[in-house]
């Protein structure tokens, strides 16, 4: 029978190989592995002495890229040639440094993911090198995880890669900064300077520069940690909550500190001043009603307040103005409201103001004859 065709393999079986490696070129006849063949190799057309069925690349260089095929002899007896193998030799990619999850700020407490991704060279057998600023790390698999992460894990990751006696390029570094996470801030909406008991609001906890992150929250007072725990609450505040409410928020194994305290003050009662308590002919008595904290530090709108007055206990007038002027006796009292459903406050001390004519008085200046 005519000798079978041979077939060229590479060992390792890559195609292409980088500057510096080894590989093996196969020259195999299926069925005469029994016989006693020597082999002529060609590269390209160029013929490569060598009679062996193997011929070894060491160190590979560009003049080694090209296609390498092999026939077989026995006595007088030749194969054909086999088909031609392609052999690429290039430099190795420089690998990318990644982090998961994909932030470059991850907060202390949390676990990190840092990956030396090699395009194009996946299924190599690589090991790694790393380092961190220009700090050795000792890992040499192509993943270096980061558990419970501190302040002193920040800094700039590189890698490089090497296979056979092949490296890569070091590559660019990719810095990861570890934060403490801020200490959040607990909010009203309405964003009121101040809250009392028996008000009905909302309460938001805030952690600046936090908004991407998935945050679950934690309270003070504990009645309000209903899991799943929220970023905020619809509340009907109670003066039996000492210390008021504060919050902080847990993300993995990072937690950040307790906020400040938002004080719950008792039920305010309101302040009525008035300016004078006679009204003179023609004229008005200025009427101020005020709830503490003083308006005068805040506007009425931005305190939420508006005004309610009462005349001789009867409904007199409704004003987001704490003033009025009155003309007309009768015994006065105000009482501040706001929200929904609308929060009172307890009134105020009535005053009376009494109507009364205006006199005017006149002197008469005497002057004796001695000055007197």
């Amino acid at each position: 029978t005519a000798p079978p065709k041979p077939t060229v393999t590479l060992q390792p079986s890559w195609t292409q190989i980088y500057r510096g490696e080894t590989v093996t070129v196969r020259c195999e006849i299926q069925g005469g592995e029994g016989a006693q063949w020597t082999y002529e190799w060609r590269q390209g057309q160029v013929a490569i002495g060598s009679a062996s069925s193997e011929y070894t690349i060491s160190r590979a260089t560009w003049s080694d890229r090209g296609g390498y095929s092999c026939r077989g002899r026995r006595g007088s007896f030749w194969t054909d040639w086999s088909d031609v193998i392609t052999l690429t030799v290039s430099y190795p990619p420089k690998p990318t440094v990644t982090l998961q999850p994909s932030r470059t700020q991850i907060y202390s407490g949390e676990t990190v993911t840092v990956r030396c991704e090699i395009q194009g060279g996946e299924r190599a057998q690589w090991t790694y090198e790393w380092r961190r600023g220009q700090k050795n790390i000792h890992e040499t698999s192509s993943e270096y995880r980061i558990s419970r992460l501190t302040e002193s894990h920040g800094g700039g990751y590189s890698c490089r890669a090497t296979r056979s006696s092949s490296w890569t390029e070091w590559s660019d570094s990719t810095t990861l900064r570890v934060t403490v996470p801020s200490k959040p801030t607990v909010t009203l909406q309405p964003p009121w300077p101040q809250i009392y008991s028996g008000e009905t609001v909302t309460v938001r906890c805030e952690i600046q520069g936090g908004e991407g992150a998935q945050w679950t929250y934690e309270w003070r007072p504990a009645k309000l940690n209903t899991p799943p725990t929220y970023s905020e609450y619809r509340i009907t505040v109670t003066e039996s909550d000492s210390g008021g409410y504060s919050c902080r928020g847990k993300r993995s194994f990072s937690r950040t500190e307790w906020s400040d305290a938002l004080t719950v003050v008792s039920k305010p009662k309101a302040e009525l001043r008035a300016d004078r308590t006679a009204v003179p002919v023609g004229g008005s008595v200025t009427l101020t009603c005020s709830v503490s904290p003083s308006s005068s530090s805040s506007s009425s709108s931005s305190s939420g307040w508006k005004y309610y007055w009462y005349r001789d206990g009867k409904s007199y007038e409704a004003l987001t103005n704490g003033q009025i002027s009155v003309s007309e006796g009768g015994l006065y009292s105000c009482r501040g409201g706001r929200g929904e459903p609308v929060y009172y406050t307890e009134d105020s001390e009535s005053v009376r103001i009494d109507t009364t004519g205006e006199f005017k008085c006149n002197f008469l200046q005497i002057t004796t004859s001695d000055g007197n």
